[in-house]
């Protein structure tokens, strides 16, 4: 069946600004295939209309994005949808074909032509940014972030070698990405921007406002100048090497998958969404000197 995508992405523009807001705040904005298609319907939107300058991504609720959904209610692997690649459906493949040819149309084909929009983008960060909330967050140029902000890919756990945008090695220095990596710790905000990964970090409370100064700032810049600007930075890491990188490490993260299905049955290594929350919480350890400290958690 033919599914739809309404609501769970809103989509809002103001003073030459869209907004792209994912709205399942009551599963910390987990991405299932109706809000992929989604946010790339309303990409599109933001892209071609010529009163937007810039555009904004954000998360409602608490978290900006707690990943993929692997184990709401809403999750829609198995269901079809109007494809916006070139990419055949999914849907009925059997062996690794099923899920090959899904990530490569929702997750790795999707980051790729967000990430080349030719107007800036901008992640507003809250909470959460864990595995595929970091591709969303990735393919933006800037990522102002809140002082409560983490990011994670824990999926190593999984014995999947990183999320399936791997840009893990252009957004960090490589050793501190297989640190990030090896270890599916949290970094928080404060040290991502250390690392060079985040643009600003702010008090939660002005987050909202932080992002829109910044919007507003290059908003005021000639839109050619900005599309040229975006073009050049993004060549650079193309002859770095970025695209042949990820597209190795997604062929090496659908063999891992393929692995996990032929020794235990299952792709993801028997980890489902509470499983993947309980592995990102500190150990005892961790809790005990938190309060000590008189810090959350």
């Amino acid at each position: 069946m033919q599914a739809t995508h309404e609501s769970v992405v809103e989509y809002s523009v103001s003073d030459g600004i869209a907004t792209i807001t994912m709205n399942r705040p009551e599963y910390h904005n987990a991405q299932n295939s109706k809000m992929t298609y989604a946010l790339d319907a309303a990409f599109k939107r933001a892209s071609n209309d010529d009163a937007v300058k810039v555009i904004v991504l954000a998360g409602a609720g608490k978290h900006f994005s707690a990943g993929h959904d692997i184990g709401t209610p809403g999750r829609d692997i198995d269901q079809s949808f109007e494809r916006a690649s070139l990419w055949y459906d999914h849907v009925g493949k059997e062996g690794g074909e099923f899920l090959y040819a899904r990530e490569q149309e929702v997750y790795l084909g999707m980051c790729r032509r967000w990430r080349d929009l030719p107007k800036p983008t901008i992640a507003m960060v809250q909470g959460a940014c864990v595995a595929g909330g970091l591709m969303l967050a990735w393919v933006c140029d800037l990522i102002v972030a809140s002082e409560d902000a983490f990011f994670s890919d824990p999926v190593v756990r999984m014995g999947i070698p990183g999320v399936e945008y791997f840009a893990h090695a252009y957004e960090l220095n490589p050793r501190i990405a297989k640190e990030f990596l090896f270890l599916g710790e949290r970094m928080d905000a404060a040290r991502a921007y250390q690392m060079g990964m985040v643009n600003r970090v702010v008090p939660r409370e002005r987050l909202q406002d932080a992002t829109a100064e910044i919007a507003a700032k290059i908003a005021r810049m000639p839109r050619l100048g900005l599309t040229l600007t975006k073009q050049a930075v993004n060549h650079v890491e193309e002859l770095q090497g970025k695209r042949a990188a990820m597209d190795a490490a997604f062929a090496w993260h659908h063999f891992a998958h393929a692995h996990n299905e032929l020794v235990s049955g299952d792709k993801l290594g028997g980890y489902d969404a509470r499983r993947m929350a309980e592995s990102q919480r500190p150990g005892p350890a961790a809790v005990s000197d938190a309060k000590a400290k008189g810090e959350a958690a």
